[in-house]
């Protein structure tokens, strides 16, 4: 049931991003309007796209980290090898926030 009510919400936000960018005036540059009045939206989201990929990356590095110190309880003798793939894991999930990060602010 928590599966279906996943898809479902999946593609109601899919749905409602796809209608908003279809909604542009034809024949549009491209530029942004700052004229309007609800103009304030649009410049924030690269801060929003950067704090959810901080709260992201967050709760990535918490299980990361909370499977690699049960692994080592688990079998103390496996702790080197379990250690270099945490590190080598945590790497790559702070990676795709750095990247969210310097996507924004090429973008803006």
């Amino acid at each position: 049931m928590i599966k279906l009510r996943l898809f479902v919400l999946s593609a109601l936000m899919m749905l409602i991003t796809v209608a908003t960018a279809m909604a542009q005036a034809p024949g549009g540059t491209g530029a942004a309007d700052h004229s309007t009045g609800n103009s304030w939206f649009f410049p924030a989201m690269g801060s929003f796209a950067v704090g959810i990929a901080a709260l992201g990356g967050a709760l990535g590095d918490g299980r990361a980290i909370a499977a690699a110190c049960e692994g080592t309880a688990r079998n103390p003798s496996a702790g080197g090898r379990i250690f270099t793939m945490l590190l080598l894991g945590l790497a790559l999930i702070e990676t795709l926030v750095l990247f969210t990060f310097l996507t924004v602010v090429l973008k803006y």
